[in-house]
């Protein structure tokens, strides 16, 4: 299963995918149909006849049960985009085998380095191979790893008809990286009873819980005039949108949080004199925290514009999604099954709040409990992010587990 997960992997990690947060389109970005593609084209190989992809670059597929044991169809998701953050485009993936601690310098030219000290998770990956980039690209462990999983489990299930499972269903969704996911997602067509989105980090680590999330924009209009006869007159929207994000309290910021810690997290700042424009995201894994954040942000507002009476500030939040832990609660069926899945692949899992969001948690929302379980890999989204293969075996063993009749 090693070799097959890392042949996809490497693989699929080679086709640029990356969606954009500006698109007014869905998905984001054409590109992701090529990996789309060429997925159902896999699995059609692999016999499951049903595998297509939609307008949207949804694809889903079923690989039908091959027992007379009355069981549960399970879905398995993972997304195909990466992150807009960081370019996806010719990725060149290298390999560390047994890597014994430290850091690992991945490109000498421009001092491009693992820290061993900023990632924990390299610590239970001594002995393993690691996988990166070569330092100009993300590697896109985030969510090829995933892919990779699912497609190695496909594959190991149909050449092995002794190993017993379920009706199992696939899908691929984009634009997770930019909280569209499940945007065009049809829960009623995917038709499963659960799901696990194979979307996480290193070995053990299990998740049925995320951050509830806000998106938030401020936006400033000022007035432009020459310089030079601007007394009175002027009103630079620079410094009244500097003046706001300058008031953002200091310790509620990504730098400074960790664990079940909120945040507010400007991310994209665009600006003139006339108009400037910063857009934030707003996280916190108590629901209720987010209106203490707008409350936040609107007393900075009428702060800054008490400060600056002849600019025009307007301020607006959105849903993004919520915490799924309420709903997973409901379903303990689902969390526990994932839970002896990973005991019985021989790790010590561990259940880790994560600090972002996956497709499952709008999927939970809508009525499909979808937990998260790990791919392996770390660092995700920029240039230093790393895959353990040990890891992304483990992945493929937990989610055979998954699906096995007992």
């Amino acid at each position: 299963m090693r070799d097959k997960a890392l042949e996809k992997f490497l693989r699929y990690v080679k086709i640029n995918t990356q969606s954009q947060d500006e698109s007014d389109t869905f998905p984001s970005t054409s590109i992701q149909f090529d990996l789309a593609k060429l997925l159902v084209e896999e699995l059609k190989e692999l016999g499951l006849t049903d595998a297509a992809v939609d307008e949207h670059c949804y694809v889903m597929a079923t690989l039908p049960a091959n027992c007379d044991t009355e069981t549960p169809t399970i879905g398995l998701i993972a997304h195909v985009d990466t992150s807009p953050e960081v370019s996806g485009e010719n990725v060149k993936p290298q390999t560390f085998e047994n890597y014994q601690g430290g850091d690992i310098v991945i490109n000498k030219a421009e001092n491009i380095v693992i820290s061993e000290a900023e990632n924990p998770g390299l610590k239970k990956c001594i002995g393993q191979t690691i996988i990166t980039s070569d330092g100009t690209t993300l590697l896109g462990a985030d969510d090829k790893a995933g892919v990779a999983a699912i497609m190695t489990v496909i594959e190991t299930l149909q050449e092995n008809p002794d190993i017993k499972h379920g009706p199992i269903r696939i899908a691929f969704t984009p634009d997770e990286e930019i909280g569209q996911g499940v945007a065009h997602f049809d829960v009623k067509k995917f038709n499963a009873d659960f799901a696990y989105t194979i979307d996480g980090g290193v070995a053990g680590e299990l998740n049925m819980e995320t951050f509830s999330a806000n998106a938030a924009s401020i936006t400033v209009k000022g007035r432009n005039i020459h310089p030079g006869t601007a007394k009175d007159i002027m009103v630079n929207a620079i410094r009244v949108i500097s003046a706001i994000l300058a008031k953002l309290p200091a310790d509620m910021s990504p730098e400074t949080t960790e664990g079940y810690e909120p945040f507010i997290h400007p991310m994209n700042l665009e600006g003139s004199v006339a108009k400037a424009s910063v857009k934030m995201i707003l996280r916190d894994f108590k629901t209720p925290g987010l209106d203490t954040q707008k409350e936040i942000l609107e007393k900075i507002v009428s702060e800054v514009q008490e400060q600056y009476p002849k600019a025009t500030i307007t301020l607006e939040i959105t849903e993004t999604y919520r915490n799924m832990r309420d709903e997973l609660e409901k379903n303990p069926h689902v969390t526990e099954r994932l839970w002896a899945a990973a005991e019985k692949t021989g790790l010590t899992p561990y259940w880790e709040p994560i600090r972002g969001g996956t497709d499952g948690s709008r999927l939970t929302a809508l009525g499909l409990p979808t937990p998260n379980v790990f791919a392996g890999g770390s660092n995700f989204h920029s240039k230093t992010e790393w895959l353990s293969l040990e890891g992304l075996e483990k992945s493929v063993q937990t989610i055979l587990n998954l699906v096995t009749v007992k």
